[in-house]
């Protein structure tokens, strides 16, 4: 590690060593690739206002939130790639990136691995595409509140102005309909200790959750689809 100027840590990168891009972003150029295009990873719990352990894996909104802005302004960048395997995680933070990735012009591809939970939904249907590996799932619930809660109407009145947030925005972004969404959430029969639903990647596709199963090179050749449809942008 090295010091600037201001006091902050910066890495000092060996000739032969990794390339700067990959180290500071999870991802480097590929010279010869059919588009230009970023991805985006969320893993681990989505990080929001308050900060989580040190000992767990967090996606932090305030590094996502710049991330995506400058995406959306580069011209060279054609096209996003999101990459969910995420066990939820604050509801407003997982909101503000679903409604960023949802509102851009550049092509977006979203593709569930492992899991995509809880907040994970809305942040996996945010795409203009969205896709989920064979093996992976999805746990569809009602919001959950932790810590002390006031025991009185406004509470419940306030949780279920989340909810309808959270289920207005599903719904508006894929083809699962409020009657069914709502259905899956309230499910008594598949979670021990809770109410929701556990769907494989072909059961989140008949919902009409997610549009399509498939892997990476799936999920490359629908964004680049999508590159080659759209105009470009800002021109």
């Amino acid at each position: 590690m090295a010091h600037n100027e201001g006091g902050e840590e910066r890495l000092l990168f060996q000739e032969g060593g990794l390339p700067e891009a990959l180290l500071l972003h999870g991802g480097g150029e590929v010279p010869d690739a059919r588009h230009t295009i970023r991805c985006l990873t969320v893993i681990g719990q989505v990080e929001g206002h308050y900060e989580l352990d040190a000992g767990c894996k967090t996606t932090k909104y305030e590094h996502i939130i710049p991330a995506l802005v400058d995406v959306e302004q580069d011209r060279s960048i054609e096209g996003l790639l999101v990459l969910l395997n995420t066990v939820g995680g604050d509801v407003e933070a997982g909101l503000a990136i679903a409604e960023l990735i949802a509102g851009m012009k550049t092509p977006t591809v979203s593709l569930v691995v492992g899991g995509g939970h809880s907040i994970g939904v809305p942040l996996a249907v945010s795409a203009d595409v969205s896709l989920i590996a064979p093996s992976a799932a999805m746990t569809v619930h009602p919001v959950r509140m932790s810590g002390m809660v006031l025991g009185v109407p406004q509470s419940l009145t306030y949780i279920d102005k989340i909810q309808s947030r959270l289920v207005s925005f599903v719904v508006g972004h894929s083809r699962i309909s409020e009657e069914k969404l709502r259905s899956l959430m309230t499910n008594t029969r598949e979670l021990a200790t809770d109410v929701g639903s556990v769907l494989t990647g072909e059961q989140a596709v008949a919902a009409g959750l997610i549009d399509a199963v498939g892997g990476l090179s799936d999920a490359l050749e629908a964004l680049y689809a999508r590159i080659e449809e759209t105009e470009k942008r800002y021109v």
